[in-house]
């Protein structure tokens, strides 16, 4: 019995591709929300809880600052990332570990959200480095 090695090549691009616009998609909705998060820190809303025995005590306002620039580079590296470039591939790992960072600095300040953007951003990181298209193309 043989294998068809245009069906395995067509079915590994397909993959390729769809996992790299899984990542595109969740990398613009974890840099959309973390740029909002930095406009509310920003803003010094109300819905940030302060604490004062953390180890990494910053101040909302520069957290603010953090989130807002790394959710726009986040966004910025998306759009590379839905034309399959190999620098979006490669920053959307960097920029996904650092939103990672980030969000476990400042998980007292608001917990539950800090997991579930953990959370994207890993899942951004596997899709990425799941698969290699340039090996399909």
């Amino acid at each position: 019995m043989t294998t068809n090695p245009t069906r395995t090549h067509e079915t590994g691009r397909h993959w390729a591709e769809g996992l790299t616009a899984f990542a595109a998609v969740t990398l613009m909705i974890a840099g959309v929300l973390d740029i909002f998060r930095g406009i509310m820190g920003i803003a010094e809303d109300d819905i940030f809880v302060t604490t004062r025995s953390y180890v990494f005590r910053f101040d909302v306002t520069g957290w603010g600052w953090v989130h807002l620039i790394l959710g726009a580079v986040a966004v910025i590296i998306s759009l590379g990332l839905f034309q399959t470039a190999l620098w979006a591939r490669v920053g959307g790992v960097a920029i996904a570990s650092l939103i990672i960072i980030a969000n476990f600095l400042s998980l007292p300040y608001y917990p539950v959200w800090s997991v579930v953007m953990i959370a994207f951003s890993a899942f951004v990181i596997w899709a990425l480095c799941v698969v290699r298209p340039d090996r399909y193309a």
